[in-house]
């Protein structure tokens, strides 16, 4: 099943994508995310890791396989149990300011629509402007 995501927010580009490309901010962001292992500290082709949800020691692993920083784009292969997903993501600046993000996960309909509500609720985190 393949489902697209989209979010649009106040937050700029800059700030987006450095939300996106260091693992270590992704718990800033992402609700259901409480720890990332990564075998980088900033996103590349060919970095590796796992992703810790809400249920101790059971995690996620994930291989980046596309990486463009000047077009503020990624994908990433996931892997949780049985479930295999893959996940391609896009930023771009909005006219008049902000940030558009797109998300599209491919994967089995049961993992996909399990993960579709919290990846919407992180979506709009990650595109919203931090408070004054």
């Amino acid at each position: 099943m393949r489902l697209t995501l989209r979010a649009d927010g106040t937050a700029g580009i800059d700030l987006v994508w450095q939300r996106y490309v260091e693992p270590a901010l992704w718990t800033t962001w992402a609700p259901q995310i409480r720890r990332v292992d990564s075998s980088e500290p900033r996103l590349a082709l060919g970095v590796s890791g796992t992703v810790f949800g809400v249920v101790p020691n059971l995690g996620a692993t994930f291989d980046v396989v596309d990486f463009n920083e000047d077009e503020h784009r990624w994908a990433w292969d996931v892997v949780a149990g049985p479930a295999r997903m893959h996940l391609e993501h896009r930023s771009e600046e909005r006219i008049g300011g902000g940030t558009s993000t797109l998300l599209v996960v491919d994967g089995p309909a049961v993992a996909v629509l399990t993960y579709a509500p919290v990846a919407r609720i992180s979506l709009e985190a990650l595109v919203r402007a931090p408070k004054a």
